[in-house]
Formats: structure tokens, sequence, C-alpha cells
């Protein structure tokens, strides 16, 4: 289930029950929290130099798989901007003897989490397998690492320069969009090994030959330039054999260069202003401050922490809730291996002077700088960094798991416990070690940069060579041979842990299961609300009485609140989808009970004070602005009342609401809103904790065991047929100037619901938009290469379950765009169905990929709520594989045939209008043209937007 989270928001409770008296108990020490978090590894060296790092985790029959190359954007010359991510792209498409995509061979073992990054330290691919998997996974990384050259093609190149470039194209669309251009211009001389970003110009990347790309491979891919980290379901013996075995027989190369990247400051203040199509002011402030090596680094973090990255920071409580002079506040500090980049960001208030800001932010930071932090200040920031470590490192891959600390650690710091060297030296920070640092670096001259609203300046578009004939792979390798890839052996069962139900005191149903990887409680409070529950004809209440939530109880200001949640290194957050409503918590399980204590007293015990409630909603009024400048936020406001309909309450699902209602609201409104949906009679808990249930259940017994619903009814959901009154097939193009990309969305109703069986159209999508593999995404991505990423899907609802598809695409083909997902749709429903070799990859993917897909307690809690508003057995992924070996494939597409009908389809299309229109009117479908300011408001009867 897929919780869109808010910012922490508020539910006025009041009427509902007695305060909860704040409990004093002491939080845990930080450095208690810093103990917890522990890697052990052992490692070895091949002769060819391939470092190699192995952790031992035995939670899951899993092993993450992690090649990290020391080549990242820093060490590309000018002209060349772009190639260290371009060649990673280059890197998915098969080696010499591996010569297909490399997301085939790895779906059909169930891999999950693979994928590959770039930055402008390195290049890295990674990918968690079950454990009977390794040697296919270490052959494929091996095979790319020390063959390769003879399966890179003119062809390939022209794929993947173009899927780049669209993946440029799709930041660059975003509103601020262009901003991180400009601040590293602003900061370093293009000279600079950071002088530019990882994703290149469209120039260089069209400049791009197939022999400087080789000439790329030859001169950092190499063993002796890379760390391979094993983490999971694996030992040392073991990892020595496969990886001799693999990669043993490739030779050393050539051996990266040090990049010469000094800390350069600027000689004087720089300030620049740039228009962009956004809806609020931005202000940027900018210094270059040193590399995560430096001991400096985590006194940064600190003070980035305190000036804007805690809830409680000084900018965010003096800007934000204080002065009320911007809509939001933060600061970061962001290290590379060598340099850093400390930055201030502040979103202006409508209204307000901007000159004002940057004159309050200037006053704000040399207050910092003259008094430096408290010791609270630190210890906050110290609990909240180890805390959020903890809770990463449950996961062995990934993105942030286990395999990532220990690599970075290795390829930037020489050391694979480098991580435990930074949570040290953070946990003994001071505030005198603090302000030295701040005064050292913050003191020298900054670059700022304003964002204001306005026309984009012209974009820098790319001349698209072009396309060559794609040659057939070749049935052996291009040269030699290495064998057939290698077997898999028998893939462990999932160990999904057992779902216990049991009920408070007043009757709240709790639903528990015990994960004990990490020493961590994650609890999710789930109401019967969700979407469905908004107010018509107030759409945005939901979001505005979630908003007030943290903003201050019967003893506790919003201030106090931050403070209080960040001593206890815990997260609290709010959000919905269509049927459930969410307040969830996650902390150390050390901190449990005074975590629960605060979590109460939020949810049952806000003080609603007018004054806060003017300036949130203030806030979420900025928020609506910028979602109207958001190519995907306007789509999401459009679609839903086309599919559904208006009478379907799902059609409410319109961002952060109708500015015209939440400017209206009041506090009684949020109050009804609050007793009629947010009470215990429709509340479940669901808990996933290393504590037992008993000790759970005690905590939660104290803090709300005894909430009582008050005595007004509470509310009531009413739903039409599925689709019953959707929108007629058509266009509507949402006129987006400026926009280098077109978002498509589709929409088609279809007569399921969630709590029906759709694991068979499920499974069947796997092969039309599903994965990687599908037919939408390898056909606009990988053959046509006009999007980064395409992706269709039922949008699973309890009382509904539309097929939904999602296609970001270059300007100048987005009328063929749309035609080739309808072409592709049309022929997976009719004369070109799902294929033996799509079913057998689908039903051997989903199977061999559920322990990896459940490895984290994250997972299993988002299962347990899914499961229970689906209406499932608690142990419904425990038999999972039964249901998937059940399957035919005459059964899937018969179910896909029978779910949805093609003709039916709704196009939402967001983009330049002048651009976009002619194609789209080429394709046979009514075309209606609707500017973008014309979406704020909630349409009525499942009508568009007013067209122009």
């Amino acid at each position: 289930m897929t919780i869109r989270i808010a910012a922490l928001a508020g539910v006025a409770i009041v009427a509902l029950a007695a305060p909860v008296a704040a409990q004093q108990q002491a939080p845990a020490p930080v450095a208690t929290l810093v103990k917890a978090v522990d890697i052990p590894y052992q490692s070895f060296t091949l002769p060819n130099g391939l470092r190699v790092i192995v952790h031992t985790d035995r939670k899951a029959p899993i092993v993450a798989v992690s090649v990290w190359y020391d080549v990242g954007a820093k060490h590309e010359p000018k002209g060349k901007t772009g190639f260290a991510h371009l060649f990673e792209h280059l890197m998915f498409n098969g080696s010499e003897n591996a010569p297909n995509d490399f997301f085939e061979p790895l779906k059909q073992v169930g891999a999950t989490d693979f994928n590959g990054t770039t930055n402008q330290d390195r290049t890295n691919y990674f990918e968690t397998v079950p454990t009977a998997a390794l040697d296919r996974a270490l052959f494929l990384e091996s095979d790319r690492m020390g063959y390769l050259l003879g399966a890179v093609t003119q062809a390939k190149l022209d794929e993947q320069r173009g899927v780049v470039q669209n993946e440029k194209r799709q930041g660059d669309n975003q509103p601020y969009g262009l901003v991180d251009y400009k601040v590293t211009a602003g900061l370093l001389p293009d000279t600079h090994p950071y002088g530019h970003d990882t994703i290149g110009s469209m120039a260089d990347l069209d400049a791009a030959t197939l022999d400087t790309v080789k000439d790329w491979f030859r001169s950092h891919y190499a063993p002796n330039n890379a760390v391979l980290v094993l983490a999971g379901d694996i030992d040392l013996a073991t990892a020595k054999r496969l990886v001799t075995k693999y990669f043993g027989g490739i030779p050393a190369g050539p051996k990266t260069a040090p990049a010469v990247a000094p800390v350069v400051t600027l000689a004087a203040p720089k300030t620049e202003t740039m228009k962009d199509r956004v809806a609020q002011v931005m202000i940027t402030r900018n210094w270059t401050v040193p590399g995560l090596n430096d001991p400096q680094t985590r006194a940064l973090d600190v003070a980035a922490g305190v000036l804007g990255g805690l809830s409680s920071s000084r900018l965010n409580t003096i800007l934000v809730k204080q002065e009320k002079l911007a809509v939001s506040a933060s600061a970061y500090n962001w290290s590379s291996a060598q340099i850093g980049q400390f930055g201030i960001r502040v979103l202006v208030r409508p209204g307000v002077d901007p000159a004002l800001v940057t004159k309050r932010i200037d006053q704000i930071v040399a207050d910092f700088l003259r008094t430096g932090p408290t010791a609270d200040e630190v210890r906050r920031v110290a609990t909240t960094e180890a805390a959020g470590r903890i809770r990463g490192l449950e996961s062995v891959g990934g993105f942030g798991g286990k395999a990532v600390t220990l690599a970075q650690g290795a390829l930037f710091s020489n050391d694979p416990g480098f991580y435990k060297t930074e949570l040290q030296q953070l946990a003994a920070q001071t505030p005198a070690s603090v302000k030295a640092a701040a005064d050292e670096w913050l003191s020298k001259p900054a670059y700022t940069l304003t964002v204001v609203p306005g026309p984009r300046d012209a974009y820098e578009e790319a001349k698209v060579p072009p396309k060559a004939e794609v040659a057939p792979a070749p049935e052996t390798p291009v040269k030699g041979t290495r064998g057939a890839l290698p077997a898999m052996g028998a893939v462990g069962a999932l160990s999904f842990p057992a779902v216990e139900r049991s009920r408070l005191g007043n009757g709240i149903e709790l639903i528990y299961a015990q994960r004990t990887a990490v020493p961590v409680t994650q609890l999710a409070l789930s109401f019967d609300a969700g979407v469905a529950a908004d107010v018509p004809g107030r759409l945005g209440t939901q979001q505005l009485a979630l908003n007030m939530l943290d903003e201050g109880t019967k003893t506790l200001n919003s201030v106090q609140i931050a403070e209080a949640r960040e001593r206890l290194g815990a997260s609290i957050d709010s959000g919905f989808n269509g049927d459930r409503t969410q307040i969830g918590l996650g902390v150390p399980s050390a901190n449990l009970a005074p975590a629960l204590t605060l979590f109460a007293d939020i949810v049952r015990n806000p003080a609603f004070a007018e004054a806060e409630v003017a300036r949130v909603r203030t806030q979420q009024l900025a928020q609506i602005g910028q979602e109207l400048t958001n190519p995907s936020g306007l789509a999401a406001r459009v679609m839903p009342p086309l599919l559904y309909g208006a009478q379907s309450p799902y059609s409410r699902q319109q961002g952060a609401g109708d500015p015209q209602a939440v400017a209206a609201l009041t506090r009684a409104d949020l109050i009804a809103f609050q007793q009629a949906w947010l009470r215990p009679d429709k509340a479940k808990i669901f808990v996933v904790s290393d504590r037992p249930l008993a000790e759970v259940k005690a905590a939660l017994e104290r803090t709300l065991g005894d909430w009582r619903a008050p005595a007004t009814p509470g509310g009531v959901k009413r739903f039409p047929a599925a689709g019953s009154d959707a929108a007629s097939p058509r266009i509507v193009l949402v006129d987006r100037p400026d926009s280098p990309q077109s978002v498509i969305v589709g929409g088609i109703p279809t007569a399921l619901t969630g709590t029906e069986n759709l694991l068979p159209v499920e499974t069947a999508n796997d092969a039309l938009g599903g994965s990687f593999l599908s037919r939408l995404n390898m056909d606009l991505r990988e053959d046509k290469h006009w999007s980064y990423g395409v992706r269709g899907g039922f949008r699973m609802l309890e009382f509904a379950a539309p097929y939904s598809i999602s296609a970001p695409v270059q300007a100048d083909q987005t009328g063929p765009s749309v035609a080739a997902l309808r072409g592709d749709i049309a022929a997976f429903l009719g004369p070109k169905p799902m294929t033996q070799v799509e079913f057998d990859r689908a039903i051997q993917g989903g199977i061999r990929s559920l322990s990896g897909n459940f490895e984290t307690s994250g997972a299993v809690l988002s299962a347990m709520q899914a499961n229970d508003l689906f209406k499932r057995p608690d142990n419904y992924y425990a038999t999972i594989t039964a249901r998937y070996q059940a399957l035919t494939l005459p059964e899937l597409n018969q179910a896909m045939q029978k779910a949805i009908d093609p003709a039916k389809a709704i196009w939402v299309v967001v983009g330049n209008a002048a651009t976009v229109k002619p194609q789209l009117d080429a394709i046979g479908l009514p075309v209606e043209v609707v500017p973008a300011a014309s979406v704020a408001s909630s349409p009525e009867a499942g009508a568009a937007p007013k067209a122009k």
C-alpha cells in the first residue's frame, strides 16, 4: 500500500480523550545508539587488485552484490561531460558472453534493488539476489568488467544517449530544475573537477562517439579500480571461491588518477537571479566546504542540522513559524569525497519582499556564528542521524544499505568501517567544535541565487543523431567464451513473519509482527478514511487537518514537539492513500516508551491554535501553487475526476486541495473532520518491532488504551459502481510552456476492485507495464529512446482498480508516444498477448524475488496493511508461491482481456501546447487544451478543467 506522506500534520482530536500525561523518561544516550550501528566485515584482495569486502547476514536467503568503480563525473575532461553516467547506462546493454539486456537474466533469478548510479566520485552497480543466484550475478558483473567492448555497438550508444538525454530533460522539466546547474557554475570554475554536474550537457552527449566511450572503458574499468562488496547470506570462504572463479582471470588495467580538486572559495560574495515557471521565489545561499574525509565535515553536518536540517531548526522556527516570512526553509551539508557544498534554501511566502527574507537569512546565520549551537541542539542532530543510520542498515543492499556503506568507506576513505568514524565524530561534537567549523567556512563569501517567477531562458536541446539500425544479438560471444550463464540452485523459501492480532482495552485492533534484524519499532495508526473521506466542496480539508498535527498539543508547542521527537531519534509522519489515513512512528526501540507518549499526545491532544491554523493554511496554499507548476502535480489533479467520475470519492484526489476551499477553511471545519474520521473506532494499529508483542501492547495500552470515540457519528463513505461516470475517451492537454518534456498519464477504468483476486492481472501486467522489461518501457525507452522510463499498472483501491500509465517523453515525440502506447496496449490485449517467455519470467521472478522484497520491516509493515485493506489472509505472502505456481498463461491473458478495454482510455498530457497539440490532433481523439492555472479548482461532473 502506497502512502502519500504529507508534512507532519495535525488532527484536532479535542473532546475525544483526556490529555496523555507527558512521561519524562530519558532518551537513550547518543553513544548507545551509535554502538548499535555495526557491520562486521572481512576482506581480501585478488592478485589483479580487486578489493573484496564480505559481510555475513543470515536473516534471509539473499546476497547483495555491489561493485563500485573509482570513476565519476570529476574524472571527465572538458568536452566530455556526462560520459561517466552515459557509460553506466551502456553497462546494462549486455557484454560479450551475456549479449542481451542485463535486466533479463537478473529478472529471471528474482533480483531486487538492481540498478546503477553515477555521481561526481564513482559509478556503482548493484543487485540483491537469492543466494542460489549468486553465481549468475557474479558472472554478469565480471563479464561486464572484463568482457564488455565487443558488445558495445553504435546502435546501443545511440539508444542510451537518447535515454540519458531524456533523463536530463525529466529533471530539467521540474520547477527549480535548473538551479543546481547554476549553483555549480556559481561556486566553481568549469575547469574544476567538480565544476559540472553529473548528467552533463546535451552538446557533450551529442558528441560522444563509439571510440570515445570505448576509450572511457579501457581507461577506468578494471578490477584494480574497483571494490566489490558481498553482503548477506554469504561467508568469507564461499566469497573467495566464487570471486576468484569469476573475477580472477580479468587482467589489471590503468588505475584512475586521483583528481586534483581543492576546496575553492569565492574571492567576493556573488549574487545572481534567474527566472523559472515557479510559484514561489526561492533564495539559495551556497558555500564550498571540505569533503567527507575532513574531520570538520561532521561539525558542518551538525551546523546544517541546527540551521535548517531539523524540524526545530533555527531557519524553520524563525522564518516559517515565528515571523511567517517563508513557507519552507532548510539547510544541508552535501559531502563528496574531496569537497562539499553547504547550502541554504528558502521558499519565500507569497506577498513577502524577498529582500527582507535575504536580510533575515543573513542575520540568522550571523547570530549562529556569534553564539554557536546549544549542547541540546548538537545532541538532537547526532541522535537523529544515528537513528536514521540504524533504520537504513536493515537492508543488505539497494541504494543505501550495508553494502553501500562498506563500499563507500572502502573507496572514498580506504576504510570499509569509516561509517563508525563518522558516527563517533558526530557523537563527539560540541558547541565549540561546531562553532569553530561554521566560523571558518560560513564566514567566507557566499554565492546567492534567487529564483523568481517568469519565463525560462531558451532550453539547450539535443541535436539528436540519426538512429542506427539495431543489429541482431550474436548467437555466440563476440570473442572467446566463458560458457553459458550459471544455472540457479533451489531458492530458499520466503520467511514472512507470523502475524498476530490482539486488541487494546478500548477495542482498537493491534496487528503485530516481530522482526529482530535491527532494534527499531515501526508503527502505523491507520484510520478508515483516506482520500475518499475528504470533504466534497472543501477538498484539502483532510490535508490541512493532518498538517496541523504537530503544531501544538495542550502542553507542547510545535517547536517543543519537534525537539522532543529529535531527542528520541523518532520519525513521526502522516499521509493518506485512497482508502486509509495513516499516522506513523519509527523509533529506536530503546526509546519506544517515551516516543509512544509523545505520539499519543500528538494524536489525542492537539491544541489547534487559531494562529497556527492560519500559518499552516498559508503553507498549504503555497504547496498547491507548487503543484500547479509541476508537470506530474498537474496531471495528478486532472486525471482522477476523469477516471473515476465525479460521483466517486476517489475523484477527490486533488493534490493538496482546492485553493479557494482551503483559503476558507476554519478551525471548526478541521475539528469536524477529525471527529468524523480520526477516532479510535475507525483505527487499527499495525506494528513491526524487535520487541515482543506483550511489551509493545503494554506500551500502547498505557498511551492509547483509554482513548474513547466521541458521541457524534463517524463519517461514511459511499461508492458508486467503479468507473460508472468516467469521462469518455479523450486527450486533455494541460498547457505548460517551457517544457522540454511532456508528461503523459493514461487511465483506463475497469470493473475490478482491490478486494478481488488480482494476482492474475498483476502478474500478466509484468509483461505489459509492470517491470523494466515490460513492453511499454522497452518500446518508448529502449527501442525509441523517447523516454527515461514508462510504467503501467493497476492502481489498487478497496473499491476500484483502474489501469494507469505514466510516460514522461521528449516534447517533440509526444503525439507519436501516445500512439505507440495505444498500439502496445491494443496489441497485448489482442493479437500479441503475453508469451510463454514473458509468463515464465513473471512467475519465476515473482517467486524468487520474495525474500528480497520482504527483507525490511518497512516492507512487512506495508504488506500487513495491504492484506488487511484488501481482505486477504495475514499469511497471504507466506502462501503466495503456491498461488503463483497455480497460474497458467491462458488464465492470465484471459484475465487481462476481460479487465481492460483500451477503447476506454483517457489521456492527460502536460506540456507546451504550441509544440504538442499539432502532434496530438493526428491521433484521432478529441483534444481539449486547458491552461495550467485552470487546474486549480475542482472540476465538476468528471469534466476536464475549463478549456481555453
